[in-house]
């Protein structure tokens, strides 16, 4: 599974036919089924624009996409949400994690064991108690549209847009983050749990909010370019976030120990 995860990170278009011939071009014997299976556990699906990608669940209602021909220009215009494997030494997690597209700033994310919608709310929760955006985008995910995620929306004015043609570029920024992720943190480790695994991810996480240069934002941080938007557009409660504690550990309102799903209990402290 980490070597499908590796690989879909550099071709996120090669679905798990391609996957399973590049996986035996690598010595290993594997066939498609068994490699769709696994995509499937995952949560990958080849990404290239085709109609109707993402059905749909009975019952969740699907909103428009509208994204199209936008410009982003300020922090606050634009949240994105998205899901992704975190493998670890045995098993493997699902982490989500909300971001403003402008400054690419990682306004919440959690982990949890299984793939329901209740970790995506909690992220959603936290997100919206540091701020609101305009609009909200996600793929059409049955996480992200439950009645509970968008209903959340909803209540704080927040316009819900859902990428319509499971295009790679409609979440290009978010997806920059995972690659980013995964190869300066995740894959240089094997958590041996999630106590570990969620401690780690805060560490980085905080790293990449407040430490890491962007140079498509001019070589300063996400925290920089977040903050530098007037506050009249950006709640206090998040500029106050965005100021590290003497350890160096990202604040409460980072996440440094994140809800994990039910069935886990709460964080340890």
């Amino acid at each position: 599974m980490k070597l499908i995860d590796r690989q879909y990170l550099i071709t996120p278009y090669y679905g798990a036919r391609k996957i399973a011939a590049w996986l035996k071009s690598q010595s290993y014997s594997v066939n498609r089924k068994r490699v769709r299976r696994l995509m499937r556990l995952m949560g990958l699906k080849a990404i290239y624009r085709q109609p109707r990608t993402n059905k749909p669940v009975l019952g969740h209602k699907v909103y428009p996409y509208l994204l199209s021909g936008m410009k982003i220009t300020r922090a606050n215009q634009v949240w994105a949400a998205d899901i992704t494997y975190i493998p670890m030494a045995r098993g493997f997690l699902y982490l989500v994690a909300i971001i403003d597209w402008y400054s690419r700033y990682v306004l919440s994310w959690r982990l949890s064991n299984t793939m329901d919608a209740s970790f995506c709310v909690e992220a959603l929760e936290e997100a919206l108690s540091k701020g609101r955006p305009e609009i909200f985008n996600t793929d059409r995910g049955s996480q992200f549209t439950s009645e509970a995620f968008t209903r959340l929306l909803e209540q704080h004015g927040v316009r819900v847009s859902m990428d319509g043609k499971g295009s790679y570029n409609d979440n290009l920024f978010i997806e920059r983050l995972w690659r980013t992720l995964k190869y300066e943190e995740v894959y240089l480790k094997a958590y041996q749990d999630s106590r570990e695994a969620k401690i780690s991810l805060g560490n980085y996480f905080h790293f990449y909010n407040t430490e890491r240069p962007h140079q498509t934002l001019g070589y300063k941080t996400p925290a920089e370019t977040f903050i530098s938007t007037p506050l009249g557009v950006t709640n206090e409660n998040m500029v106050e976030s965005l100021v590290p504690n003497k350890l160096g550990m990202a604040g409460p309102n980072l996440n440094i120990a994140p809800i994990l799903s039910k069935q886990w209990g709460p964080p340890h402290s």
